[in-house]
C-alpha cells in the first residue's frame, strides 16, 4: 500500500483491536450483524432480570435491521420488556429545536414505532413512558433519568464516517476541544457537520436537501459512562473509519476512539469492514 496512506489504513483484518483492550468479533454480513445485536441486547436484559432488576439501554436507529429481529425474539420467547427502559440515542431537529414529526421519513421516533414497538405483542413491550429520546428542551432529563435508573447497563450503536457515536461531532476545524473535554459533552443540541449530511444522505437514497442539519443526541459523558459499550459496522465504507477508531490515539477529532478507554467495550464488524479498505478509482 502506498506509503502516502495513513498507517492505520494498512492494519490487516487479523490485527484489528490488537494493542487495545476492545473486543472485536467479525461476522458474515448485515444480517448476522443484525441477529449479534439482537442476541446482545436480549443477553442484556435476561442478565439484569436474573438480578432482580429492569434493565436501561442506549439504544441507535443505525444500524437498523436488529429491531424487527428483536421484537420477534421478544414475541416468540415471550420476554417481558415492559419496564425495559431504552434511551435512543438522538433524534433530527427543524430550525426551531423541535423534533422533526414522527411522520417525517427521516424520524427515528417513527421508525422505532414503525420497525420495532409495534411490531411487539402489545403486553410484552416497553411501556410508552420507557422509550426514551432526548428532549431538545430538557437537555438534562436524560441524565436525570440515568441517575433514577441506577446507570445504563449497555450503549449501542454504530459508527459514523467521521468517527461520530450518536451524533457526537468531532470539533469543527479551529475549534479547540481536549479528549477529556471532549468525553465529557452532556447531551445537547448540535448542528450536523458536513461528512454526517453528506453520509446519511447517500444511506438513505435522498439527496443532501433531505437531511435535517440539527439535531439533539445522548452526550459523550452518558455514552462512556455505560456497563457496556456494544457497536456495529455493516457498512463497506466503515472499514477506514474502524481503523482509525482502534489504531490512532484517542481523540476528540475521532469520538468513536474512546471507546479504547472503556473498561468493556466491543466491536462487531462484517467481514467485508474488517477487510482492508479497497483503494482506489472505479
Amino acid at each position: 500500500m502506498n506509503a502516502l496512506y495513513p498507517e492505520y489504513l494498512k492494519v490487516p483484518a487479523t490485527d484489528l483491536g490488537q494493542g487495545t483492550t476492545v473486543k472485536i468479533d467479525v461476522v458474515k454480513g448485515m444480517e448476522e450483524i443484525a441477529q449479534a445485536m439482537a442476541v446482545e441486547m436480549m443477553a442484556v436484559v435476561d442478565e439484569a432480570q436474573a438480578e432482580g432488576r429492569q434493565a436501561t439501554l442506549i439504544i441507535p436507529v443505525g444500524p437498523v435491521d436488529q429491531f424487527e429481529v428483536l421484537a420477534e425474539a421478544i414475541n416468540r420467547e415471550n420476554k417481558d420488556w415492559r419496564q425495559v427502559v431504552l434511551i435512543n440515542m438522538d433524534e433530527y431537529l427543524t430550525d426551531d429545536e423541535q423534533w422533526v414529526p414522527a411522520d417525517h421519513p427521516l424520524s427515528f421516533r417513527g421508525y422505532m414505532k414503525r420497525k420495532f414497538y409495534d411490531l411487539i405483542n402489545p403486553e410484552l413491550a416497553p411501556l410508552p413512558e420507557n422509550r426514551v429520546f432526548p428532549d431538545p428542551s430538557d437537555l438534562s432529563g436524560i441524565q436525570t433519568l440515568i441517575d433514577i435508573r441506577g446507570g445504563v447497563d449497555a450503549c449501542f450503536g454504530g459508527i459514523g464516517i467521521n468517527g461520530h457515536m450518536a451524533f457526537n461531532e468531532p470539533p469543527e476545524p479551529g475549534e479547540i476541544c481536549s479528549a477529556v473535554e471532549f468525553a465529557d459533552r452532556p447531551t445537547r443540541n448540535l448542528t450536523l457537520s458536513r461528512e454526517t449530511v453528506t453520509i446519511n444522505s447517500v444511506t438513505v437514497g435522498g439527496g443532501l436537501a433531505v437531511i435535517p442539519r440539527r439535531a439533539v443526541t445522548v452526550g459523550m459523558k452518558e455514552i462512556l459512562a455505560s456497563k457496556k459499550m456494544r457497536f456495529y459496522c455493516n457498512r463497506l465504507w466503515q472499514s477506514a473509519v474502524v481503523r482509525k477508531v482502534l489504531h490512532e490515539p484517542v481523540a476528540a477529532s475521532c469520538p468513536a476512539s474512546f471507546m479504547q478507554n472503556h473498561q468493556d467495550a466491543r466491536l462487531t464488524v462484517a467481514e467485508y469492514v474488517a477487510a482492508l479498505p479497497d483503494i482506489g478509482l472505479r
